[in-house]
């Protein structure tokens, strides 16, 4: 499999500023992110926290998850985590929209609900583009239990 793009030198720079741990986690969930989307568009921002937005379109408003680099943390994202089926309540969030999972330690990278809501994240927005481009609505679903 080949690897992923090389990060920008901006992304560097941003992250250079934080504890190493925290940007060591955020490159290797971006890592992950673009070996399971390939393809995928990357808007970096900075603001109150630095974010890396991923869209299957060059939109940033159909971004399917972003990455928030936090003090001692990364979040995983997801733009439209309350549709996806978290049977389990593992998502964090009770807005009507978004949710995310925390990363704190090298080892949580290594859990499989990470990859599973990321592919799940991915192929709903996926078929949320086709379903625009057909002219259709995509279909509501309920929001997942609130935590």
């Amino acid at each position: 499999m080949p690897e992923p793009d090389v990060p920008s030198e901006e992304l560097l720079q941003q992250l250079a500023a934080i504890d190493m741990r925290v940007g060591e986690l955020a490159l290797r969930l971006r890592e992950m992110v673009l070996r399971e989307a390939p393809t995928a568009s990357e808007t970096l921002y900075s603001g109150y926290a630095l974010a890396l937005m991923y869209s299957l379109s060059a939109r940033c408003s159909q971004s399917f998850c972003h990455i928030v680099v936090y003090a001692n943390h990364v979040n995983l994202g997801f733009n439209y985590g309350a549709q996806l089926d978290d049977p389990k309540g593992e998502l964090v969030g009770t807005g009507k929209q978004f949710r995310h999972l925390k990363v704190k330690s090298a080892d949580d990278l290594k859990k499989p609900h990470l990859r599973k809501f990321l592919r799940a994240a991915i192929k709903h927005s996926a078929k949320t583009l086709r379903e625009q481009e057909r002219g259709e609505r995509p279909a509501k679903r309920s929001a997942s239990r609130a935590r």
